[in-house]
């Protein structure tokens, strides 16, 4: 089959490798469609998972099953999944609390093995998700990305009425702020150096976006009341915007820690503030199990506004051409791989 692999920082290898093997428990789907993911791009730049290269990237993305393993049943040739991708082991204390991600086996389809920039993928079949008719394959290969963003709302049990900032109205941050939307929260205050993202996040849901960061905080607390917001959602990985979110919470509000930075960044933390305010900080990085189950309702149900992010699409010949140019391109919050 034909993919891409990454064989260095900043350099994929399009060519012919074998097919992937596929198990007696596995399924192998032919791929239609994948996104590129900013974890893509931090392992394109060499700044995350580089001992896993030569890799085959690639985790957001759907397809059609092709093939199944002998003990698979619930399967069937043909079907139209999605797939979680995070693979623990099944059986720890982890897995059996949906935190896959703490399974000292835990693996990820497109980070520890190889992904969905090709045109199969090979999965364990019981992370294969059947998808409903009617809903296309651009928008089914979001399933993934929103997952994530539902996660992140799941672990900081945010509710209705409650105020959140924003930081980064990228991708990521743009879902968020529609979730937020949907969960009634209220205000929704996003921050964003470039003022067409934040133009993009007010279509979809913000009360307020702001790309003047000396403006920012003063903002929150008119919009809050003076006591700054429930939750601050960090959506870029800076350990600066980490640090910033510090003064946008309110006292005894949350921080929900969800852009990746370097492994080597340490967040300075006024422990007694913390502690006396009673603030709270929560790492959520990304969708497993259910996640996935109601990330693909809400998708199926029109319930997120996507057309930013099915517009811009590549053939895998020219996965290089669609890395490197990503940047260049903030009208498109999505750009997707097409074998």
């Amino acid at each position: 089959m034909k993919a891409a692999v990454l064989v260095a920082p900043g350099r994929f290898d399009v060519r012919d490798v074998p097919m992937p093997d596929v198990g007696p428990q596995d399924a192998l789907i032919r791929v239609s469609r994948t996104g590129i993911c900013g974890t893509d791009m931090h392992i394109f730049h060499g700044h995350y998972a580089v001992e896993n290269l030569p890799l085959i990237p690639g985790h957001e993305f759907c397809g059609t099953i092709a093939e199944v393993g002998a003990e698979v049943a619930h399967l069937a040739v043909g079907q139209r999944v999605v797939a979680d991708i995070n693979i623990g082991c099944g059986t720890c204390y982890w897995c059996r609390r949906n935190e896959i991600l703490n399974c000292p086996a835990m693996t990820q389809v497109g980070i520890g093995r190889d992904g969905a920039f090709a045109e199969y993928v090979a999965v364990p079949a019981r992370l294969v998700i059947p998808a409903p008719d009617g809903i296309s394959d651009a928008v089914l290969a979001l399933t993934e990305p929103v997952s994530c963003v539902v996660r992140a709302a799941r672990k900081s049990q945010v509710r209705f009425g409650q105020s959140v900032v924003i930081l980064g109205a990228g991708p990521m941050g743009n879902l968020h702020v529609q979730l937020m939307r949907l969960l009634g929260v209220a205000p929704i205050i996003v921050a964003d150096l470039s003022p067409d993202r934040c133009r993009m996040a007010l279509e979809v849901g913000a009360d307020a976006a702001i790309s003047d960061p000396a403006a920012l905080r003063d903002r929150v607390l008119a919009m809050t009341g003076g006591r700054g917001a429930d939750m601050v959602i960090e959506s870029v990985g800076s350990p600066r915007l980490y640090v910033s979110a510090q003064t946008l919470i309110r006292k005894g509000g949350h921080i929900a820690f969800f852009g990746l930075t370097g492994p080597e960044d340490i967040l300075p933390v006024n422990i007694l503030q913390t502690i006396l305010q009673e603030n709270s900080l929560k790492g959520s990085v990304a969708g497993m199990g259910e996640d996935m189950h109601d990330a693909l309702a809400l998708l199926s149900h029109g319930r997120f506004a996507t057309a930013a992010f099915t517009t811009a699409r590549y053939a895998l010949d020219d996965i290089q051409t669609a890395f490197e140019t990503f940047a260049a391109r903030p009208q498109d919050l999505k750009t997707q791989i097409i074998p």
